[in-house]
């Protein structure tokens, strides 16, 4: 005899189902005190059936981190990062806040679960990264030889720039006193003059 598919248990629907489920709970209790079988009874399949969508809970992780850092350096290849250096500046700035508010769990996941990646995981993700981090520190270099920007480091300056601008993902709510553009005329402010400009 053979068993009905469940409803709603299509691969295209259940795969994606699978990773959102998983995003939430690990960006709410952590990645090491999430079990597999949590996930499947949140999704709504049995333990078992999870390995159909995802090999094990390391992928899982990778997964999630990967997909996120595709789709934020595809979104980065896609904006206007054209001008002076001061003007790249703002359009990057203003780029990663409208990116990364809407995704909180994506971004607390990347952030705080990256130690518990294997090495090998690891460096795919960190070379992503660094990527991402490469395209601000071009600008801020670009930005010292105009003599429009005067940072001690440009490396450290990039990492700076990006940890003040991802942590805005932490604390700011939709319901709050501040709107986005609000926010992001704050920020570009503090941005703009923690390079001298």
């Amino acid at each position: 005899m053979v068993m009905a598919r469940k409803q709603g248990s299509h691969s295209d629907i259940t795969g994606p189902r699978v990773l959102d489920t998983a995003l939430r709970l690990i960006a709410q209790h952590g990645f090491a005190a999430v079990s597999m079988r949590q996930i499947a009874s949140e999704v709504g399949v049995q333990a078992g059936a999870l390995y159909n969508y995802i090999p094990d809970k390391q992928s899982l992780l990778f997964d999630m981190m990967r997909e996120h850092m595709a789709e934020l350096l595809t979104s980065l290849r896609a904006t206007d990062l054209q001008g002076d250096a001061l003007r790249q500046l703002e359009a990057f700035t203003r780029f990663h806040i409208r990116f990364h508010l809407p995704r909180p769990d994506q971004v607390f996941v990347s952030y705080m679960e990256l130690r518990n990646l294997s090495p090998q995981n690891f460096a795919v993700i960190e070379r992503m990264r660094r990527d991402y981090e490469d395209a601000l520190e071009a600008i801020l270099r670009q930005g010292e030889s105009e003599g429009a920007f005067a940072v001690a480091d440009t490396r450290v300056a990039t990492r700076a720039i990006i940890a003040m601008l991802t942590g805005l993902s932490h604390w700011y709510r939709e319901e709050g006193r501040l709107d986005m553009a609000a926010i992001e005329a704050i920020y570009w402010d503090l941005v703009r003059k923690s390079v001298g400009a």
